[in-house]
């Protein structure tokens, strides 16, 4: 299993790099063998069937890279520094889930922890930074859109987030919104999910702007599934409508965005 998917763009290229960090749900086998079963058949928290959901997005000459690896082998959206291994919300590999279920049966030990980093977390951003260089080097500017989807802690539909202004410009995250409102989704910013690690790091370079998109799982996927404790289906019609619905809209930002106005170049 390749650690990552990469679609280059068709037709006309954008400045545009869409990242899916949390969509995957490959787990290695020696990984695998440490969590309890229960986690390993629910995988909770995971993006579900993002890569699918914006499957047209190289179409629209907008560069995506996707991970195949769960989030649980190592997140790719937290920082690596110690404690590299502990709470969910802030450790590279979590111990417990964001409901505080325990995902491990055996505990990693120092060298899987170092191992996962290694093979698994580094050649990811590795990868990450050269696309980004790439799209500098030919526009002079990068627009990266961080795609999430979540359930819990807030109810809104869309989530936009860009730590409240650091990591783009108001042009950037205005005609994101702009772009959802006119599609009849409710949206607001910087709402509880204002970036994480990849909107933060990246963002800070120059010509980088950086902003994460959160949506709420029941705005594609089947609100009935989602108490269950096995990924839910994406062939439902609610999946179908939003992918509509979601290459609309990013169609649009991929023309606002390749050619922005003078005053906000």
């Amino acid at each position: 299993m390749d650690l990552f998917n990469f679609h280059e763009p068709q037709g006309t290229e954008a400045p545009i790099v869409a990242n899916l960090p949390h969509s995957g749900m490959f787990v290695p086998g020696a990984i695998a063998a440490q969590f309890t079963p229960d986690h390993l058949r629910s995988l909770p928290n995971t993006d579900w069937h993002l890569d699918r959901l914006y499957a047209s997005l190289p179409k629209l000459g907008i560069t995506v890279l996707q991970a195949t690896h769960s989030r649980y082998v190592v997140d790719l959206n937290r920082q690596a520094k110690d404690p590299i291994f502990g709470d969910f919300w802030t450790a590279a590999i979590p111990e417990k889930t964001a409901f505080g279920q325990p995902i491990y049966q055996s505990i990693p030990s120092q060298s899987d922890i170092e191992g996962r980093v290694r093979d698994f977390y580094l050649p990811y951003h590795d990868r990450l930074a050269a696309i980004l260089q790439e799209k500098l080097d030919r526009f002079g500017r990068v627009y990266l859109l961080d795609l999430h989807s979540f359930m819990g802690l807030i109810t809104d539909q869309i989530c936009l987030g860009n730590r409240n202004g650091e990591t783009s410009s108001e042009f950037l995250i205005s005609t994101v919104e702009k772009s959802f409102l006119e599609a009849d989704y409710q949206v607001v910013r910087n709402k509880v999910f204002t970036g994480g690690y990849i909107t933060r790091h990246y963002g800070q370079l120059p010509g980088v702007e950086a902003l994460q998109i959160e949506v709420r799982y029941p705005v594609y996927l089947d609100n009935a599934q989602l108490e269950k404790s096995q990924p839910p289906d994406w062939r439902v019609p609610e999946f179908d409508a939003a992918k509509k619905n979601f290459d609309a809209i990013f169609g649009s930002l991929k023309t606002i965005l390749t050619n922005p106005p003078p005053t906000c170049l």
